[in-house]
């Protein structure tokens, strides 16, 4: 399939990669979850022992049964994510459109959140130190050099990245040990008894639920980045990496119930996962705890990035440029992303200022991903014939698990809630303008049958009358059926202006519901005057038209099928390749138009948003030197009769 996908073997360099890439965000959970759980309330044994309970099964419901154990099984070619499972169903009903929209703007608005709330909780562990250090700059200093380093990729960085997390996750698990040595009653914890009492035994109880949640919101991650790592590898590191995050919460755990009758935000430190830490520990566990939580931040970027590449391909996001900075294959970068998500975490962090505060914004993105995977993942356990018994058991279970959840959520919706799902709405409202603009300039783009203009085509290409344009005349065409081509193409090469060429080159790109895929079929319509040529390829594979077209050309020559010397008769002595031009239409919205007000409207919003996005010619990776753009209008009326009277 793809030589990155040696690293799907189970080994120490798989699990140290899965390590640095995937557990960023579900990592550094319990630098803020402990405290989200306490909050102002007073420590109790109810509380304490209800809470890490809670956590315990949570990441074992929601991260390993449903994440680990079931969910990587629905991979498409060894990738994953929303976009992924969405492409493994689509075609079996069209409104699976609807909840991957939501899942991956969801997904998207949790991008701008994280590394704000990661690092900020790092960061504030100074003021343990340094009670007067102002952590605002600091947080907002180390994310812009997070960002600037998006460009320069991070293939170098990345290799440290395994490392540093294996000591990150053998030093929450280290702390934590020594923590339930002091109160090694709180591993009693594990029983769901607690859980159930707090939630359901305890007024307000299950509203605590929110701050629960936070424990398990990179599991989505695990999911977004199996293409990097492979199922197997995800697996087994993450038997290792739940065993540290659980002895951590025990150990936080174990330090509260030695403050039992306090409030957390009333003890000299405030947060149990730096008092869990010996004094003279306290520099270094900080300054590990801020990389891990730059290294949260950049898997969250990185995954943000790979869902809008997927999201483009999938005609559910303006084509914007893509830049891939490293010969790594699955590394990308999209400027455009980088500047909103940078812009959006500043604002984050001024708004919020502290990461107490930005707990109410996060979580909430994240429980509508997981419903919206959830409905995504029944659907496609249906088209796999598993039997209706398991599917709506699965189906009902975390419909129950994640709605609950959601709610819990919902009481935070004016604390901070409304920041993430107002980005999200906003990229809602981005990718549905974007996906109905596609099926409306489907539906008025007119086609006429080939095979009528290929004599026109030929006579054409022989009259001497008319100057020629180009020696290769290639259009880039929207028409799926080798049989059809746009009226407009037609217009454009008869009309507009008569484009005289030796061969005539028709290029059709299809994206195809697997990752990977880059075939291509040729159909010479008319022997050395008019060739198609369609391009399959996989919703991750970057779309250099101008390279591929180049291959394809080549290996025609050399079978025999096409002559491409040029057709002069002094350059044809010396045996000289002909020129190739690309000609482009671009589309505008005609003033004659008849549209509904809602159709009209959403493609003046699509035309608008355009004038940002990437050109035809640049987004297909053609020679900008010998490319032609025509603007042509999307719909042309048929002249109204006009009473317009002739006088004398």
């Amino acid at each position: 399939m793809n030589n990155n996908h040696q690293t799907h073997r189970v080994s120490g360099a798989g699990l140290l990669i899965a390590l640095g890439i995937i557990y960023g965000d579900i990592g550094t959970s319990p630098l803020y979850v402990m405290k989200a759980i306490m909050g102002e309330r007073a420590i109790s044994d109810t509380l304490v022992y209800g809470g890490i309970s809670s956590v315990v099964w949570t990441l074992t419901l929601q991260t390993t049964l449903k994440y680990v154990v079931l969910i990587l099984r629905a991979d498409n070619n060894g990738e994953g994510g929303i976009f992924s499972l969405y492409a493994l169903v689509r075609r079996h009903a069209k409104w699976l459109t609807v909840p991957a929209i939501i899942g991956g703007s969801a997904l998207l608005a949790d991008g701008i959140i994280t590394p704000p709330i990661s690092v900020s909780s790092a960061v504030e562990g100074l003021e343990l130190l340094y009670p007067h250090i102002p952590t605002l700059p600091i947080v907002i200093a180390i994310l812009t050099l997070l960002f600037l380093m998006q460009s320069f990729g991070t293939q170098i960085v990345g290799k440290a990245f395994g490392p540093v997390m294996f000591l990150w996750f053998s030093m929450l698990g280290t702390l934590g040990i020594l923590s339930i040595l002091q109160h090694p009653e709180i591993l009693q914890a594990v029983n769901p008894y607690y859980a159930y009492q707090l939630l359901f035994n305890t007024p307000g109880g299950f509203w605590i639920l929110g701050a629960v949640f936070l424990c398990t919101t990179g599991a989505e991650a695990l999911y977004s980045d199996l293409g990097h790592c492979g199922k197997e590898n995800i697996r087994i590191s993450w038997t290792f990496v739940k065993t540290c995050l659980l002895l951590n919460y025990f150990g936080q755990g174990a330090w509260l119930m030695q403050h039992q009758g306090s409030v957390l935000t009333e003890l000299t430190i405030a947060n149990p996962f730096y008092a869990i830490m010996p004094d003279w520990f306290l520099i270094f566990g900080i300054a590990i705890a801020t990389i891990a939580a730059i290294i949260a931040s950049q898997a969250l970027i990185t995954g943000s990035f790979t869902l809008i590449s997927e999201a483009i391909r999938l005609n559910l996001w303006p084509k914007v440029r893509l830049i891939y900075p490293t010969n790594v294959k699955g590394q990308i970068y999209v400027p455009s992303i980088n500047k909103l998500l940078w812009a959006g975490c500043v604002v984050v962090v001024l708004i919020f200022e502290r990461s107490a505060e930005m707990e109410a914004a996060y979580g909430m993105a994240i429980t509508i991903t997981m419903l919206m995977t959830t409905t995504l993942l029944s659907y496609y356990l249906i088209t796999r014939r598993v039997a209706s018994f398991w599917v709506f058991s699965f189906l009902a279970l975390y419909i129950a698990v994640e709605g609950s959840f959601f709610l819990a959520n919902l009481v935070k919706f004016t604390e901070g809630g409304w920041f993430s799902l107002t980005v999200g709405v906003l990229v809602v409202t981005l990718m549905y303008i974007w996906r109905k603009a596609f099926f409306i300039k489907k539906r008025l783009t007119e086609y006429v049958p080939i095979q009528e203009y290929i004599p026109l085509l030929k006579e054409l290409s022989d009259d001497d009358t008319i100057p020629k344009y180009t020696t290769h005349l290639v259009f880039m065409s929207s028409a799926d059926r080798t049989s059809e081509i746009e009226s407009k193409v037609i217009y454009s090469i008869f009309q507009k202006r008569p484009k005289r060429a030796d061969i005539y080159w028709f290029i059709h790109v299809s994206t195809m519901d697997e990752p990977y895929t880059m075939e291509y079929k040729v159909n010479v319509l008319s022997p050395q005057d008019v060739v198609r040529i369609d391009f399959r390829l996989g919703f991750r594979v970057e779309q250099r038209i101008n390279l591929f077209f180049r291959k394809v050309v080549e290996d025609m020559v050399k079978n025999g099928e096409v002559d491409i010397t040029s057709r002069y008769s002094s350059l044809n002595k010396q045996n000289l390749i002909g020129d190739f031009r690309f000609v482009v239409l671009e589309k505008f919205l005609s003033y004659e138009n008849d549209l509904p007000f809602w159709e009209n409207t959403i493609m003046q919003s699509y035309f608008y948003i355009k004038q940002f996005t990437t050109s035809e010619g640049k987004w297909f990776g053609l020679d900008t030197s010998s490319v032609k753009v025509e603007k042509v209008p999307l719909i042309i009326k048929p002249a109204r009769d006009l009473e317009l009277q002739r006088i004398q």
